[in-house]
């Protein structure tokens, strides 16, 4: 388990939120959230590159099976692993960025550290 974080919800609701979240962290580069939330998401994104930046079979089957999207995860081992293949952690950062309007929730964004996001060509 990442952390010990309920965030208010139940177990799978919880975990569908994180695979989802860290996915769509993977994808673009960087996420717009809660701090809590951010806390958690690196958690589990940190610990999906260091499975990416080892290429065995188990290491793909476990990436494979929590990340949503299939080109995603083969993006993590392609691309965004080998970016870090020199960093023994320390791949996301958590920028606080003061209270959401509304609930008065404290935002911060989390991205990866050095990631350069290529651009599809038509």
């Amino acid at each position: 388990m990442p952390g010990t974080r309920k965030l208010g919800r139940a177990t799978a609701h919880r975990t569908a939120m994180l695979r989802a979240m860290v996915t769509f962290l993977l994808e673009n580069g960087q996420i717009e959230t809660t701090v809590t939330r951010a806390k958690e998401v690196r958690s589990v994104a940190e610990k999906m590159i260091t499975l990416g930046k080892n290429t065995d079979l188990h290491s793909k089957r476990q990436v494979y099976s929590y990340i949503t999207k299939e080109s995603v995860a083969k993006d993590l081992f392609d691309k965004i692993a080998p970016q870090y293949a020199d960093r023994k952690g320390g791949y996301t950062q958590i920028i606080k960025i003061g209270p959401r309007r509304g609930d008065a929730a404290e935002m911060a964004i989390i991205k990866l550290v050095g990631f350069v996001k290529e651009e599809k060509k038509d």
